[in-house]
């Protein structure tokens, strides 16, 4: 188990910013992940877990405690029943799931990140929600250092939440119960697929972003109506205020194919992305009196950096 001193995460998430990582480590081993942990209590380190990095923003400051990417990549089948490694590519196992007439999953086609961030952020699209075929699942206590099976309700699942958002358990892998199909079903499956990633692509930046950088307002944050009633889309009202490719702070620009998207540039930093929200959020609270809140996650702040 190498654990590696001021690491660069800026090569390690989708918007290519932030500073160094403390201490950075690759677990791919139930036990390279108990002695990551341990050495972290050894040192009083706080623990971040890093996927692939594409929901999230990191501090130009980086992280100062032990940042763990894992690398368990494994990918086994049992019948219908998949399992695999939190490391692994979730683009990867779409395809492999079909490649080995298993349907479900290419559902999700298209969105970036592992395993291990998509059952965190129990990802979706459209009516589907990841949470709908996992059945278990590999967990690892973060103080204890007890690695245990949970089942899908011990996740308590919701929509972008689950109990992993509490930080005192990691995800070692996951197991999805799935369709089995004929090689017919398969093969017009894989056409969805790449008709899913198609669309997406046509709808959204595929580089140097997080993906929808704001949620959706909750009724209760909207003392108003339009046309009889509350509108919770944040992209409407970033529509409404004419940001789309036209608002930039420094190197980060709103996307000009969606507006609740944020770009990097090359030479960009995590303060013009932040700059950049801010300034997001005060058009919309000049307009409407609400405030955007983030669903991208902030990594390696001290201080809220938002309004």
């Amino acid at each position: 188990m190498i654990i590696k001193e001021q690491i660069s995460l800026a090569d390690k998430n989708w918007f290519k910013t932030g500073g160094n990582a403390r201490y950075f480590c690759e677990p791919s081993t139930d036990v390279d992940f108990v002695a990551a942990l341990q050495f972290a209590q050894a040192n009083k380190l706080d623990v971040v877990i890093l996927g692939e990095g594409a929901n999230i923003l990191i501090s130009d400051d980086g992280i100062d405690g032990l940042v763990i990417r894992s690398a368990a990549k494994n990918i086994a089948i049992d019948g219908q029943l998949i399992t695999a490694g939190a490391g692994v590519n979730m683009q990867q196992l779409i395809d492999f799931c079909l490649d080995n007439q298993l349907l479900g999953l290419e559902e999700f086609s298209g969105i970036p990140g592992s395993v291990g961030g998509s059952v965190f952020i129990n990802i979706h699209y459209f009516q589907f929600l990841l949470s709908q075929f996992l059945i278990s699942a590999t967990v690892i206590d973060r103080v204890t250092c007890q690695v245990k099976k949970v089942d899908n309700a011990w996740f308590n699942f919701g929509y972008n939440q689950s109990t992993l958002h509490d930080g005192q358990h990691y995800l070692i892998d996951a197991t999805f119960a799935l369709k089995p199909v004929d090689q017919l079903q398969a093969a017009y499956a894989k056409g969805r697929r790449d008709e899913i990633i198609r669309h997406r692509n046509q709808r959204y930046p595929q580089s140097n972003t997080c993906g929808s950088f704001f949620r959706n307002f909750h009724a209760a944050e909207i003392p108003f109506e339009i046309q009889g009633k509350k509108v919770p889309f944040v992209a409407y009202y970033l529509d409404k205020i004419g940001v789309k490719g036209a608002l930039s702070v420094g190197k980060a620009v709103v996307s000009y194919q969606h507006a609740n998207m944020l770009v990097t540039q090359t030479g960009a930093t995590t303060t013009d992305v932040i700059e950049l929200a801010k300034a997001m959020q005060q058009k919309v609270k000049d307009q409407f009196g609400i405030v955007p809140q983030p669903e991208c996650r902030f990594l390696g702040f001290k201080t809220y950096p938002l309004l």
